[in-house]
């Protein structure tokens, strides 16, 4: 298969850490190269069925062991789901199977180790079955090349972030707020790079599902309630991983209620976690961003942590000197611009173009992500 004429469709399919559900989005690219102007024609977040998601997020924490057997029919079910999402949103957007080029699938991650002696990523749902029940040729396995020439495999939105928001003019970062935090940074000169800065919905998410029994703190008010606890948070924030410098990467398999509960007295409040589990993410974002770009003037934030207020507050107080606003000024939805961005890594693939930045990364150069598998 060859690389793509101008304007052609490609659907993005992600489940990230969060596990809230899989993001399709359908993509219009106008004009040629890396740098071609994305479209978002469609974009619809299918829910994960209940207990699939349960399963999924106590496995991402470590917290079960698998048989060969649970392996094999997990890949399965997390490919059928993938596949009826991709269908799912062809039928709601009205576009026939024929007048989508490709898909990219990114999978559900299960487990990331990318550094030690055997380092490896895994993310899960068999790509031949979504090629089968839609009948489009499908861009999956995207991480381990990248693993294979010593890289973290993650995170890779940045490429993709560069080439649609930098600004020779300004000194900028894109901050993603899924389950984990991650940044790009986008130098108006100089080479681009990219890591995770710790948790973000993971631990919020997972904190207020325990305590009040709903999925995520809509609006941040479960947070609202509380106050920062500051001796937790020191408590926190000594983490060694946050010190680690780039490029790094990491997951729910590290960020989890078990090392939350570790550093906890057994008198702090709910809600007073809830809030200090905030102002976490918050002082780790910024100081990252403090250490590798402190001139930035502005950061574009996306990901499901754009809806909530008081976090977008507490960044904005935790980075004074930069604007933070969302990524939809910009034109890009936040909610679906990892799903756009692996439509774009489909794309690069079928041109032949690598989809990785070394200086992000880590590898030992750029590569061509991804295996085809055809329709």
């Amino acid at each position: 298969m060859t690389a793509a004429a101008d304007d052609c469709l490609f659907l993005g399919l992600m489940s990230g850490t969060s596990v809230d559900g899989i993001d399709a989005g359908l993509v219009r690219f106008h004009g040629d190269g890396a740098q071609a102007r994305p479209e978002l024609v469609f974009g619809r977040t299918y829910p994960w069925q209940e207990t699939m998601r349960t399963r999924l997020v106590v496995l991402g924490q470590r917290a079960a062991a698998l048989t060969l057997e649970a392996i094999g029919e997990l890949e399965t079910a997390i490919g059928l789901a993938f596949a009826n999402a991709a269908r799912m949103a062809l039928q709601d957007s009205g576009f026939a199977p024929a007048a989508v080029t490709a898909i990219g699938a990114h999978g559900q991650t299960l487990a990331h180790r990318p550094t030690g002696a055997l380092p490896f990523t895994l993310q899960l749902g068999d790509a031949n079955l979504i090629a089968e029940h839609t009948g489009i040729a499908v861009i999956a396995d995207f991480r381990r090349r990248d693993v294979a020439a010593g890289g973290h495999g993650a995170p890779l939105v940045p490429a993709f972030h560069a080439a649609i928001l930098r600004d020779a003019g300004e000194q900028r970062a894109v901050l993603n707020l899924g389950g984990i935090a991650n940044f790009t940074l986008l130098p108006a000169q100089g080479p681009v790079r990219g890591f995770d800065t710790g948790p973000a919905n993971a631990l919020l998410d997972a904190w207020c599902l325990r305590h009040t029994g709903q999925p995520f703190d809509a609006g941040g008010a479960f947070a609202a309630q509380g106050h920062v606890n500051s001796a937790l948070l020191a408590r926190l924030l000594g983490e060694p991983w946050f010190d680690l410098p780039p490029p790094k990467s990491t997951g729910r398999d590290q960020f989890h209620l078990e090392w939350v509960e570790a550093a906890l007295t057994g008198a702090e409040a709910p809600a007073d976690i809830q809030a200090t589990l905030l102002a976490l993410t918050a002082r780790s974002v910024a100081d990252a961003l403090a250490r590798t770009q402190p001139d930035t003037r502005r950061v574009i934030v996306c990901g499901g942590g754009v809806h909530n207020p008081v976090l977008l507050a507490a960044l904005a107080e935790a980075m004074p000197e930069a604007v933070v606003e969302s990524s939809a000024v910009h034109g890009l939805n936040p909610d679906f611009v990892e799903a756009m961005a692996f439509a774009w890594l489909a794309r690069e693939h079928l041109a032949g173009r690598p989809g990785n930045l070394p200086t992000v990364t880590g590898a030992a150069g750029p590569r061509v992500l991804g295996a085809l598998y055809p329709a």
